[in-house]
């Protein structure tokens, strides 16, 4: 009987941590809509299922598995965008508290921040839970039937 138990609360975590995967991104940029640009209002602002994305043309298959917010400046205006994100890694080794900053000539600054963590994470630097909840979880169940 535990077997099955545990087979079933196995089956239950895999399903759980792809569902996690599957991401959801706030999308939109800011010169068509200021309330994208920070601090971010999202009630006008809609939320995308990176899933249902059409997929880029120079790399075929490959799916966005990330959320972005990019900050630039050039000349001096601020514009920003959010959306799935389909190259990269998450943060800067793997901390999304960290985005990626560029500077160039010209007054140009770019600012680029990749996360994963729970769906809408584009909207502000915030940290989820979810990873420390599900370690938690697979600790706890390897306790108590083990």
């Amino acid at each position: 009987m535990i077997r099955y138990l545990k087979i079933v609360v196995c089956v239950f975590l895999v399903y759980f941590v792809a569902d996690v995967f599957c991401i959801k991104c706030w999308s939109c940029r800011s010169n068509n809509d200021p309330k994208c640009a920070d601090p971010f209002d999202n009630k006008t602002v809609p939320i995308t299922d990176c899933n249902e994305e059409k997929g880029l043309i120079n790399f075929p298959g490959l799916r966005p598995n990330m959320c972005r917010k990019i900050r630039q400046k050039v000349n001096g205006e601020w514009r920003y965008f959010r959306g799935c994100a389909y190259l990269g890694e998450v943060g800067i080794k793997g901390d999304e508290r960290f985005c990626l900053m560029r500077t160039g000539t010209y007054n140009i600054f770019i600012e680029y921040c990749t996360c994963n963590s729970k769906d809408g994470c584009n909207s502000s630097g915030i940290v989820s839970p979810m990873p420390f909840l599900l370690i938690s979880l697979i600790t706890l169940y390897l306790k108590c039937f083990s």
